[in-house]
C-alpha cells in the first residue's frame, strides 16, 4: 500500500515510517517541520519507496494533490507537548483545527481511510481513573492556555467522527498517552528525555511542582503496532482508541530511578508551576489509560516495561551525546 503520514518527520511519525517501510510499503511524507527533524528521517531518504514533501497540513492544494495518490492516510501533524501550546497559542490551535479539517476534507473526496492521532489532554482534569474513551472529560476555564491543546485536539475528535456518522469516511481516533523512546528530544518539556539529557551532563533533575502527579509511559514501538492494527481493523472505524501503558509512576521516583540508571551525580530541583509555565497553571495529577478496548479490537497491549525503556532511551540518548562530540 501507499500511505500518507502527516508530521512524519517528527518522533511517533518517524518511527511509523520506519516500521511501513521495513513491511514493504510506499510512504509520503508531509511535514513543515515546526516542530519534526529532518534527521529524524535521513536514513531512510534513499529508499524510493519515500516522498517527502515539505509544507503544512493547512495547505489544501498540497495536501489535495498528495491525498488522491495514496491508499490511506495516518494524520500525526500536530502542536507538540504544553509547553509548546502555551509559548504559541495562536498557530498551535490554527495548525491543531484547520489541517485536521483539510486532511478530513481531502480524505472524504476520495474515500480514504483515516487515522487520527489525538492526546489523554482530552481527558482534562477528570479523576476517574483509569480513563476509559467513553467516559466525561473536564476541561479548565478558557481563560487559561493550558487548556487550549486539548479542547482543539476534542474539536478534532468530533470533525472526525462527524465525517464518519454523515459521510460514512473510514476513521479512527487514537488517544496517545505519554510515549518514549529514541528520537524524543527534551525540547517541547517530555520529561523522560529531559531528565536523561541533564543526568547524562550532571545537572539538577528539574521537577514540577512537588514530583507527586504521576505518569504512564510507552514504548514508540508499541505505539506504531497499534497504530497500524487499528488502521487496519474495520470494526474500529468511527471509535475513539486509547493506546499506552497502564504502569504507573510518580515523576519523583522517575526522577530518582534515572539518576540511579545513569549513575549520575545529579540532584532533583523542584520548580513551581508558575516559575515555568506563567501564573494558574494547572496539570493533570493522574493519567492512567484504560487499554480495554484496543484489546478487545487487536489484542493490543504493550510490550516494554517502564524499566525496557528507560534503557532503550539511554542508550540512545548516550549514543547522540557521543555523535554530538
Amino acid at each position: 500500500m501507499h500511505y500518507l503520514i502527516t508530521g512524519g518527520c517528527g518522533f511517533i511519525g518517524s518511527h511509523l515510517a520506519e516500521t511501513l517501510l521495513a513491511a514493504g510499503h510506499d510512504i509520503t511524507i508531509i511535514d513543515d517541520l515546526s516542530t519534526g527533524r529532518i534527521a529524524n528521517v535521513q536514513h531512510l531518504e534513499q529508499d524510493p519507496r519515500v516522498h517527502l514533501l515539505i509544507g503544512s497540513v493547512t495547505d489544501t492544494e498540497l495536501v489535495h494533490e498528495t491525498v488522491k495518490r495514496v491508499d490511506r492516510v495516518f494524520h500525526l501533524a500536530s502542536a507538540v507537548g504544553v509547553k509548546l501550546i502555551m509559548e504559541r497559542p495562536v498557530e498551535t490551535i490554527d495548525t491543531i483545527v484547520s489541517g485536521t479539517q483539510i486532511v478530513l476534507a481531502q480524505a472524504n473526496r476520495y474515500r480514504k481511510p483515516v487515522l487520527l492521532t489525538s492526546t489523554s489532554e482530552v481527558y482534562g482534569k477528570s479523576t476517574s481513573v483509569p480513563f476509559d474513551e467513553d467516559g466525561d472529560r473536564l476541561e479548565g476555564p478558557t481563560t487559561k492556555h493550558r487548556w487550549a491543546y486539548a479542547c482543539a485536539k476534542a474539536l478534532d475528535e468530533f470533525m472526525a467522527m462527524a465525517y464518519w456518522k454523515s459521510c460514512n469516511l473510514p476513521v479512527v481516533v487514537t488517544r496517545l498517552f505519554n510515549t518514549v523512546g529514541p528520537r524524543q528530544t527534551g525540547q517541547y518539556g517530555m520529561v523522560i528525555p529531559r531528565f536523561l539529557q541533564r543526568a547524562l551532563a550532571g545537572d539538577p533533575l528539574e521537577v514540577f511542582g512537588d514530583g507527586s502527579q504521576s505518569r504512564c509511559f510507552c514504548h514508540v514501538a508499541d505505539i506504531v503496532r497499534g497504530l497500524i492494527d487499528l488502521m487496519h481493523c474495520e470494526a474500529a472505524y468511527g471509535q475513539v482508541v486509547n493506546l499506552g501503558s497502564t504502569e504507573e509512576i510518580r515523576i519523583r521516583e522517575l526522577a530518582e530511578r534515572i539518576i540511579s540508571l545513569t549513575g549520575s551525580q545529579s540532584v532533583i530541583k523542584f520548580l513551581p508551576y508558575e516559575s515555568v509555565f506563567g501564573d494558574g497553571f494547572e496539570d493533570m495529577q493522574r493519567r492512567i489509560p484504560s487499554i480495554a478496548k484496543a484489546q478487545r479490537l487487536i489484542g493490543w497491549q504493550p510490550q516494554y516495561t517502564l524499566d525496557q525503556i528507560l534503557q532503550d532511551c539511554l542508550a540512545a540518548a548516550s549514543a547522540e551525546g557521543k555523535l554530538a562530540k
